[in-house]
């Protein structure tokens, strides 16, 4: 049985193993696969495994053999789900194996806001500390988080793990969901309508899926109701911001900063506005990549094949 991994490199730049797979078939891994290389890379392979690369319909009708699709990841809008399901190609997804990472990962870019500790890092380094005349000293405003609110805008694994987190900072919580399922789990704790959460927010951190109702659900009206002192954390995707828009705000000391660890284009484009806006973090989406959330996904994506093959499928999406 032939295995195709269109673009492994992400997951696994050579410190994991494909030895799972290697398993279950004769494996063949490509670091990165072009659009327009991935037919004569998978024509002949029973399964395919993706991160990133688009399966598209055009690419499965030359795909005879094809029967599964693995995405190594949790969004699976890379695959024609709808053009899969009429081929009778069964396609699954990993869900929650970063949880703790990007929660992590959150809090992460959240104190670098607060702190700026890469800036006085630079700047002890760079002499300053030795030169001047006082024991301390701050470049920029520090933040406490205690007594502040985190307001969480998509309450999932993701969001409920920020939750717990910014709990035991002190913060009080306002969450998001569409459709709340239970009580405040924590005192501290308050179910919110979107308007009010990003009004109260000291800190608004995205965890919500992008769909048609979220594509720019961060635009100039909602950053207009934020405070000039609050930040804002996406971790989640790129395209829940109008990117213009929060670029101008910033700029214009509308809102106090924001961490990002993902952009509408990645990579993004040498001109990209939030690029060059003003106290803006950017990571290049690695909120999912600890050591340990990777190899939680390399063996769950294994699972997930071998419960395929004995008939039994697990995360299947289609």
């Amino acid at each position: 049985m032939k295995i195709i991994v269109l673009d492994g490199y992400t997951l696994n730049p050579g410190d994991l193993s494909w030895s799972g797979f290697e398993r279950l078939g004769q494996v063949e891994v490509y670091d990165r696969t072009k659009p327009e290389l991935a037919e004569e890379r998978a024509r002949d392979a029973r399964i395919v495994l993706t991160n990133k690369t688009p399966v598209r319909a055009e690419l499965l009708s030359k795909l005879p053999a094809l029967e599964y699709i693995g995405v190594l990841a949790t969004g699976y809008d890379v695959v024609d789900v709808r053009a899969a399901d009429e081929r009778g190609i069964a396609v699954t997804n990993v869900p929650g194996y970063g949880t703790d990472s990007v929660a992590q990962s959150v809090f992460a870019l959240l104190l670098e806001l607060c702190q700026h500790a890469g800036l006085h890092d630079r700047s002890v380094k760079s002499g300053d500390w030795a030169k001047g005349p006082d024991f301390s000293y701050w470049k920029t405003p520090l933040t406490e988080l205690s007594g502040k609110t985190m307001g969480i805008v998509g309450y999932g694994r993701i969001g409920e793990a920020v939750a717990r987190i910014a709990h035991a900072f002190g913060m009080k919580v306002a969450a998001y969901k569409r459709h709340p399922d239970g009580p405040p789990p924590f005192a501290g704790f308050e179910w919110t309508a979107l308007p009010v959460l990003l009004e109260k927010s000291d800190v608004v951190s995205l965890h919500c899926p992008l769909t048609e109702d979220t594509v720019e659900l961060i635009n100039q009206d909602s950053l207009a109701r934020m405070k000039r002192s609050a930040f804002l954390i996406n971790t989640a995707r790129g395209r829940l911001i109008a990117e213009q828009d929060l670029a101008d705000r910033l700029n214009a000391g509308g809102i106090a900063g924001a961490g990002l660890d993902v952009l509408s284009a990645e990579p993004p484009p040498a001109d990209h506005p939030l690029l060059t806006a003003a106290n803006c973090i950017i990571t290049p989406h690695q909120a999912w990549a600890t050591q340990e959330a990777r190899e939680r996904l390399m063996a769950a994506a294994v699972a997930n094949l071998e419960a395929y093959l004995a008939g039994q499928a697990i995360n299947r999406v289609v």
